[in-house]
């Protein structure tokens, strides 16, 4: 199983940007055949960045979504409307989506409308630093992942993204990023919660990634971990070199 990359450039770049991103970094990686890799750009950026992708092997996603496929949602992106435009994955559960509200009821419904239109969820889970320091980190992503994957058959298409609120700048005011050594506890854990909920065999073979701070100074000791199947990038994939360097540790 290659290991997944996933750029998650947040409320970055224009359509014009986003292209000259690609473009570059399409130079730079040179095919990139060690990882799977996927760029998520804001909405108005999908569709200029599905033409230039057709090019290659790198796989679009979107950074959220509606689990509607239609209706009187106004500003909101449906499922349909992501495949259309050429969507493979979605990201869902991210700790900026939560931090203004979503629940893991909604994420939920969300993971199930992206399996029902043919759309891989990255589904983010993870404790913040004050749960962290109250030593509630098992506690929190096993009830964030019995919720979130309630009636959800398909787990083998759910990318899983442990996501520590407290290795990010928004999270922590330190910024203390996990190492190693954190990262592959808590996705070990979360391998043993999947296989708990599902079988072993579903445990063996769902993608669990880091998303916690990635960058090129870390990467290849992340993505040398057992349990570590690739990374969910912030800040370090808005930069092509950057984000290939990252890429290039994926072996």
């Amino acid at each position: 199983m290659k290991k997944l990359i996933a750029a998650n450039w947040k409320m970055n770049k224009t359509g014009e940007e986003a292209v000259s991103f690609v473009k570059e970094f399409g130079k730079t990686i040179k095919g990139g055949k060690n990882a799977e890799i996927v760029i998520c750009p804001p909405f108005t950026a999908l569709s200029a960045v599905s033409a230039e992708l057709k090019k290659s092997n790198i796989k679009l996603g979107a950074q959220n979504m509606h689990h509607e496929a239609s209706g009187a949602f106004t500003g909101e992106i449906s499922p349909l409307m992501l495949k259309e435009i050429g969507c493979e994955y979605v990201i869902l559960g991210h700790s900026d989506r939560r931090a203004i509200g979503e629940t893991d009821s909604l994420i939920n419904k969300k993971i199930i409308s992206a399996l029902k239109n043919n759309l891989k969820p990255i589904l983010c889970i993870g404790e913040t630093h004050e749960q962290r320091l109250k030593v509630e980190t098992q506690d929190v992503l096993e009830n964030q992942l019995i919720k979130c994957l309630q009636n959800v058959e398909q787990i083998q298409k759910v990318v899983i993204a442990y996501e520590p609120v407290w290795a990010i700048s928004r999270g922590n005011p330190s910024q203390k990023a996990a190492t190693k050594d954190d990262a592959e506890e808590a996705h070990l854990f979360i391998r043993k919660l999947v296989g708990g909920i599902y079988d072993e065999k579903s445990a063996r073979e769902t993608r669990i990634i880091y998303g916690g701070s990635m960058k090129p100074e870390n990467a290849e000791e992340l993505l040398s971990m057992r349990n570590i199947d690739g990374g969910l990038v912030g800040n370090a994939s808005l930069d092509a070199k950057s984000f290939a360097e990252i890429v290039k540790c994926a072996k």
